[in-house]
């Protein structure tokens, strides 16, 4: 019966997935990457959010790993690509935009595709434009993953390394793509005050260093913790003490004022 209960519960779930994706009723909010010496806006990641029409969010953890199983994933991130150039193409032209992509996207085979397609609609400078990935990209089938992210880069794109630290290859991965950007994950920034944390810390920004690789600090939310990896030398920070996740419309007044609010909508309409 337990068994049952949980079957009934997912396919319940797929249902309103599938219905979700028809009536779109998805949307993403913003969360500032700060440069750390100026400690200005370098850019936003574009978290997806999903919105039933009683009004309820859904939590991310929730639904994207059944997207991914169900494969509607691609379809999503295909909106969350083209959704996200949109925006960025109304803002002011040194601020970029982080689009996380899922491992399913690139089993899929045309990512390059889409991220080209996004491109071209918006008009965005893939300069502009930062694709975050994990490792899971790369264990299964990691050449054809690496030739797509090629593409990438051809394209003119920035490819980060999202969640670095928590993975099983990363050097590897590391020698054998020239990554933009390693994004430390943000467990390490909650656990300074362990000596194995504060170790990894440390090595992860010399790391970037060496490399010439931009470091990217998440889940800053004290004074302390800004002042710790600040010490170590990260390029970039992010984190509650910045910024929390926030609608696009809300980006657009807090931070580039009432005159960009009337650009973008003349854009977008």
């Amino acid at each position: 019966p337990g068994m049952d209960e949980q079957l009934r519960h997912r396919r319940e779930w797929e249902s309103k997935l599938r219905l979700a994706v028809q009536e779109n009723q998805f949307q993403l909010y913003y969360q500032p990457l700060m440069t750390t010496a100026s400690k200005t806006i370098h850019s936003f990641e574009a978290l997806l959010r999903w919105q039933l029409p009683e009004g309820e969010l859904v939590s991310p953890q929730q639904f994207i790993p059944l997207a991914e199983e169900t494969g509607l994933i691609v379809p999503i991130g295909d909106w969350v690509l083209q959704e996200a150039c949109l925006e960025a193409s109304t803002w002011p032209g040194d601020v970029g935009v982080a689009v996380n992509v899922s491992a399913i996207q690139f089993r899929h085979g045309r990512l390059p595709e889409s991220v080209a397609k996004a491109l071209s609609l918006s008009g965005l400078d893939p300069k502009r434009l930062e694709v975050e990935i994990t490792e899971s990209v790369l264990i299964n089938d990691h050449n054809d993953a690496l030739d797509q992210l090629h593409c990438l880069k051809e394209l003119g794109v920035r490819i980060a390394l999202d969640d670095f630290g928590t993975g099983y290859s990363s050097l590897s991965y590391l020698r054998r793509f020239p990554f933009d950007k390693l994004k430390m994950d943000k467990s390490f920034v909650q656990n300074l005050d362990q000596a194995d944390s504060m170790a990894i810390v440390s090595t992860i920004a010399n790391l970037g260093k060496c490399m010439g690789i931009t470091t990217t600090a998440e889940g800053i939310e004290t004074e302390e913790q800004l002042s710790c990896v600040e010490g170590e030398g990260f390029s970039q920070i992010q984190g509650y003490l910045y910024g929390r996740p926030m609608p696009a419309d809300q980006v657009v007044l807090q931070h580039f004022g009432a005159t960009r609010v009337r650009e973008r909508d003349c854009t977008r309409q």
